[in-house]
């Protein structure tokens, strides 16, 4: 439960969660890093993760590693595209998920730090 300080916003998405993943540990960290310091995302989490998908034809197996990004919705344009050029995959998965409710303090802080 919220304290008398805290309050919550819900309504428009204007903030969104980003995910992409790539093959390394080193790549994910080299990512995040240039995520943040182009104010394109305030906070970038990495997990690691076991992937099954269909590529040319065939199933395949492997480790990744995927990249949680929060950012404004109105980044997401720059964002992807700035994913997509220093990404190593043919076909890199970027995708938006909105952020429909929050803590008021934490969006704030994520529009703080995501101002170009």
């Amino acid at each position: 439960m919220p304290t008398a300080n805290q309050s919550f916003l819900a309504g428009t998405p204007a903030h969104c969660i980003v995910l992409t993943s790539v093959a390394t540990e080193a790549q994910a960290e080299t990512l995040a890093r240039q995520i943040v310091q182009a104010r394109l995302g305030a906070c970038v989490q990495i997990h690691p993760l076991k992937s099954v998908y269909r590529w040319k034809g065939e199933v395949c197996v492997g480790a990744e590693w995927q990249l949680s990004v929060k950012t404004r919705q109105c980044r997401f344009d720059a964002l992807a595209q700035f994913i997509a050029a220093h990404h190593d995959y043919e076909t890199p998965e970027i995708v938006q998920l909105p952020i429909t409710a929050g803590l008021a303090s934490y969006l704030r802080w994520l529009e703080d730090e995501t101002q170009p």
